[in-house]
């Protein structure tokens, strides 16, 4: 089959866009496996550097990683049965522990390697890990306990994206235990602040607060909090969960602790996460028809330096220079590649990089080194202006790494205003469910009164492939607002859109 040359364009097809983009820029392959992905070194990069941020963001509130098995008790799971019941169709069960030679060639389980108990292979971590707690934890001295890991999941998929949807993905869970609701409730919205914080300040993503409703709420959960960007289609993402447990785990568990009075009392519990899908919300926030466009904060290169001489004297005068720039760039902390690549057009190398979404692209040749310049050519316009030719900088050979961060600091800035406008420019207030209807085949977030009740919510979903995304947490004056869908009294404000 041939390779398919160039990018399909947004405006054309959104979706073969975004896998383009995926496969071009070398994020992420395939496997053989249906439904799961190989993820290549330009993307894995990406998400240690996201893993780095957060994890130091977790550990500066106090947080500790540790790791719990893969494998878990079918019987854990039937102990909680909302949490059972939400995940019973996406889990993968492992029966046997052995293969052997079957009857008519070939290999497979051997009957009696059968699992006296079989073991689901984790799609999300609570009943794994708070029967632990429910051993280590036994005094108000031991609160509040603040555990986060960083594991794959598996949840068998049907449909499956590249990034936004797999069998298998990875992801960081906490899971924390504390003494009273307050102080759980705190955590919740502490790591909520925290997800946001990431998003608009590494991510260059602006997102909207808030809280699920009981239909969307993770299942086991008392209540979801979330974060919900917005891509360039006008549909939502999910960016980031934190949830607040309760003492439904706890009681299933009986994670119990022993107060100052001496009485036992219940813990009461949160979860959170955020995973590789949001590789797949950073993608789709930002780049354009050229390829991948990826922030300053959480690019893998930060500069690729592209000689450009015409005779093997220029040659040698020009790698000179470079080798110059790269060890200045690289002494000050930024992550720098020299293009060495021969029999390819300097042309074809900027549209390569382009594509791979490198944030500063340095241009260097024989005239440039007479003036003492250089060339820099930003990913992006510095102004947020999306434009087919961005214009070039020259830069003193003797200020690069000083102006280099500036580029940087600008580039990253002019991500999240045009991410910004862009959101601001496609969020609505509307008060009428027809023109919802009529609207929403556009994209965009669309904030409206509702009653409350999950039927409206039902309808809406059936009707348009819409959900209710958040409620805001500032509560806004609605006793003499109605439903935008049955007219009945309205009982909170939500943001409405189609999701992935």
């Amino acid at each position: 089959m041939e390779e398919k040359k160039g990018i399909t364009k947004r405006s054309e097809d959104y979706n073969e866009w975004y896998q383009d983009i995926v496969l071009k820029a070398q994020l992420a392959d395939y496997s053989p496996v249906k439904g799961c992905m190989v993820i290549l070194p330009n993307g894995y990069r990406i998400w240690e550097k996201m893993q780095s941020a957060l994890d130091k963001m977790f550990k500066e509130t106090g947080h500790k990683n540790a790791y719990f098995p893969i494998f878990i008790p079918l019987s854990f799971l039937s102990k909680e049965a909302a949490h059972v019941e939400g995940f019973a169709k996406e889990c993968a069960v492992v029966t046997h522990h052995r293969l052997g030679a079957v009857e008519g060639g070939g290999i497979g389980p051997t009957p009696d390697s059968l699992l006296e108990e079989p073991l689901i292979v984790r799609p999300t971590s609570e009943t794994i890990m708070y029967s632990m707690y429910s051993k280590w934890i036994k005094s108000y001295r031991d609160l509040p306990l603040l555990l986060n890991q960083w594991a794959n999941v598996v949840r068998w998929e049907m449909r499956t994206r590249l990034f936004l949807r797999t069998t298998e993905f990875l992801w960081q869970e906490g899971h924390t235990a504390h003494a009273t609701h307050e102080d759980s409730y705190k955590e919740v919205m502490r790591i909520l602040d925290i997800y946001a914080r990431f998003s608009e300040e590494w991510m260059a993503v602006p997102v909207f607060k808030g809280v699920k409703s009981d239909s969307e709420k993770f299942a086991g959960a008392l209540q979801t909090t979330c974060i919900e960007a917005m891509m360039q289609d006008g549909k939502a993402l999910q960016a980031g969960t934190s949830h607040d447990l309760g003492q439904n785990f706890a009681k299933a568990f009986n994670v119990r602790f022993q107060n100052e009075k001496g009485d036992w009392e219940y813990c009461w519990q949160t979860s959170w996460g955020v995973s590789t899908r949001l590789i797949g919300s950073l993608i789709m926030s930002h780049s354009d028809d050229k390829g991948l466009i990826v922030p300053p904060k959480l690019a893998p290169i930060h500069f690729v330096i592209v000689p450009i001489y015409r005779s093997d004297e220029q040659k040698n005068e020009v790698f000179s220079r470079c080798n110059e720039i790269l060890s200045n760039l690289k002494n000050c902390g930024f992550e720098v590649e020299i293009d060495k690549r021969e029999n390819l057009s300097p042309g074809f190398k900027f549209n390569d990089w382009e594509m791979k979404g490198v944030p500063v692209r340095i241009e260097i040749g024989p005239k440039d080194i007479e003036k003492g310049i250089c060339q820099f050519a930003p990913r992006i316009s510095l102004d947020g202006v999306e434009r087919e030719k961005v214009p070039k900088i020259e830069i003193p050979l003797s200020s690069i790494a000083i102006r280099g961060r500036e580029i940087l600091d600008e580039v990253q800035n002019a991500l999240y205003k045009r991410c910004l406008n862009f959101r601001d420019t496609n969020t609505f207030e509307i008060d009428s469910y027809e023109e919802f209807k009529q609207r929403i085949e556009g994209g965009g977030f669309f904030w409206a009164y509702y009653c409350g009740d999950s039927k409206c919510e039902e309808k809406l979903k059936e009707e348009t492939k819409a959900t209710l995304r958040l409620i805001p947490f500032e509560e806004e004056e609605c006793s003499k607002k109605e439903c935008f869908i049955c007219k009945g009294k309205a009982k909170a404000k939500g943001l409405w859109a189609r999701a992935y």
